[in-house]
């Protein structure tokens, strides 16, 4: 359903160190800096975008707005979680682990902006 997602950020450089480590850890390769000077990652035919706001006020996160990253297994969302959190990130919610009753592996943390993220694994039956 999704092509792409764009996140603003107030310190790229920060954002490229922090998503570098946690996306890297579901495969997708370091961002790159686009002509317009966004950070770009391309991973399973999806773009994840970091920017400054392009009318020159902060970003500022979205309350009530969370992103998922799709992760292989357990082990890889906490892979993900840990590398966020060595990375400049804030570990929030409950533990890494799976909701009860759910059919889900889910791991949450805001990005060194205040962006929500989590890493979400359906467990098989």
């Amino acid at each position: 359903m999704f092509s792409h997602m764009m996140i603003g950020s107030n310190d790229l450089d920060r954002s490229k160190v922090f998503y570098d480590a946690v996306l890297g850890t579901v495969g997708a390769r370091p961002g790159s800096f686009d002509e317009k000077g966004r950070l770009v990652y391309f991973h399973n035919g999806a773009a994840f975008l970091v920017t400054k706001p392009i009318n020159g006020e902060p970003a500022s996160c979205a309350n009530g707005a969370t992103i998922g990253f799709a992760t292989a297994s357990p082990e890889q969302a906490d892979a993900w979680h840990t590398a966020g959190v060595e990375h400049g990130g804030t570990a929030i919610e409950d533990a890494p682990g799976e909701r009860p009753g759910s059919g889900m592996y889910l791991a949450y943390l805001r990005d060194p902006d205040g962006n929500k993220l989590c890493a979400l694994h359906r467990l098989s039956a």
